[in-house]
């Protein structure tokens, strides 16, 4: 039988220098983690130096640690993904498959939801909290629909604007007054983005002299498209000063499983307002990024960026593009699931370190603690694995491939299905009928070539380690209707 290990890859990270680990002169060294909510792959200068908009402060961040080219959301939208960067594990093992209480039907039922975060959950909040962390939490939670699941519940000393919603959908929205109830309404007109740095900023003044988890978790640039008038206003000028009112703006995803329609997909960067939220959500970062600086506590603050799924391209506006990457936001093509994902670590990476080993947000919970030095709990199952070699200059990792499960219809059009990526090669399943597409993405990243027929004993191999590994993680599947067909199911 062929072996995947055969199967010919390029993966590594590139250095002109790396410390180690045990050098670092503090025992528990600061946390600062940037989740941007919905933001795209490309959506980022450091990812794509020709994007419409601009992320100065991100691109330096990433120029000053390490930039993963091949990182990865655990799942196409938002609450699943959440939930693995705080618990390390794959969220089809609770079944929080879909973002929490999304429930949309198709042509058959979705599979059982689970629509919170465990209590029993150990997460990176409360694994600091147990080593004498200061914790704090701010913007969008989404992880459970009753205050005995928010952040207090779950290690965060301080919250900052989190509860039940996935969006800032009440009141005046992006601006004050907010109707949140863990956010006290600021000055009428106050800029949400804006004061959830304001919050983190002033949580980090306040405990620079002990070790600290700083989680800044943006509600953008999740609609609603709203944004400071006078960047909206920068960003139509600078479209209408390139061009781009000329340039074609729209195409169609093609949609190829039973009664389904194609759908409108945003191939172009042009859209001024989600430029502006970008914007704004870049100097959000950029502040608390200086005030890192400004009490001299960088070089002992570890530094994460990266977003819970991919732009959202597809419906809602469909704001942005993620070309050459395929779909986006609810869909398991690679422009759903790649994300922006860095790390600096001060003492272990090195300026402008870039890695193209396939990662995932399960990772950071075992990366971060053993970069703080934070034990484990032996009782917690974990999935992830600490990129803490990759990062030290290992060029690849013991995972042999990452897997997504994703059993739903998603509100931007994706269809329910599974996939494994294993080197180059990804497997994806779609859930209605079984049916099989690979795709090489060193030589075709935007998934427009589907070899599985040129491949078999690749399609058989890669669909036996999927299949072994939905068995592993207990994984649940699309349910018939009343009186409906049964839909297809796994072998087992």
């Amino acid at each position: 039988m062929i072996r995947l290990s055969l199967i010919s890859v390029s993966l590594a990270c590139s250095f002109s220098w790396v410390g180690d680990v045990e050098s670092a002169e503090v025992e528990h060294p600061n946390v600062l983690f940037v989740l941007v909510d919905d933001l795209g792959y490309m959506d980022i200068g450091a990812n794509n130096p020709a994007t419409f908009y601009e992320t100065p402060n991100i691109d330096k961040l990433a120029d000053s640690g390490m930039r993963f080219t091949d990182g990865y959301a655990a799942n196409p939208v938002c609450s699943p993904t959440r939930y693995s960067i705080l618990t390390g594990k794959y969220p089809s093992r609770v079944d929080a498959t879909n973002f929490f209480a999304g429930n949309r039907a198709g042509r058959f039922l979705p599979a059982v939801l689970n629509d919170r975060m465990p209590l029993e959950e150990w997460t990176l909040a409360e694994a600091a909290k147990a080593s004498g962390y200061s914790t704090f939490f701010a913007g969008k939670w989404h992880l459970g629909p009753t205050e005995e699941f928010w952040p207090e519940q779950q290690g965060f000393d301080v919250n900052a604007g989190g509860h039940r919603a996935g969006g800032p959908f009440k009141a005046g929205k992006y601006f004050s007054p907010y109707a949140n109830p863990k956010l006290q309404d600021g000055p009428k007109g106050e800029h949400l983005t804006a004061r959830l740095a304001d919050e983190t900023v002033r949580f980090i003044e306040k405990n620079r002299n002990q070790p600290f988890l700083a989680y800044l978790s943006f509600y953008s640039v999740h609609t609603p498209l709203m944004a400071p008038r006078d960047l909206v206003a920068k960003y139509q000028e600078k479209a209408r000063r390139l061009g781009l009112s000329e340039i074609e703006v729209f195409g169609e995803e093609e949609q190829v499983w039973s009664d389904a329609k194609k759908r409108k997909v945003r191939i172009s960067q042009t859209h001024a307002t989600y430029a502006a939220m970008v914007e704004s959500m870049d100097k959000a970062v950029g502040k608390v990024l200086a005030t890192l600086d400004e009490l001299e506590i960088a070089e002992n603050t570890i530094v994460c960026l990266t977003s819970d799924n991919g732009g959202l391209s597809t419906s809602e506006g469909l704001p942005t593009s993620n070309l050459p990457l395929r779909g986006g936001k609810g869909w398991i093509y690679e422009g759903g699931i790649r994300e922006a994902f860095i790390i600096r670590a001060p003492g272990v990476t090195k300026t402008g370190a870039v890695c193209n080993v396939p990662v995932m947000t399960i990772d950071f919970y075992p990366t971060l603690l053993e970069l703080c030095r934070i034990p484990v709990n032996k009782q917690q199952q974990i999935d992830g694995e600490s990129l803490v070699p990759l990062l030290s200059g290992v060029q690849q990792t013991k995972r042999h491939s990452l897997f997504w499960h994703y059993p739903h219809y998603s509100n931007q059009g994706g269809f329910p299905g599974g996939a494994v990526r294993s080197g180059d090669w990804k497997l994806i399943e779609r859930y209605e009928d079984g049916r099989k597409h690979l795709y090489h993405l060193g030589d075709d990243v935007g998934e427009m070539n589907d070899v599985a027929g040129k491949h078999p004993e690749f399609v058989k191999q890669m669909t036996s380690e999927l299949h072994a590994w939905y068995q592993e993680v207990d994984a649940k599947f699309l349910r018939a209707k009343p009186d409906g067909p049964s839909p297809w199911v796994p072998s087992r």
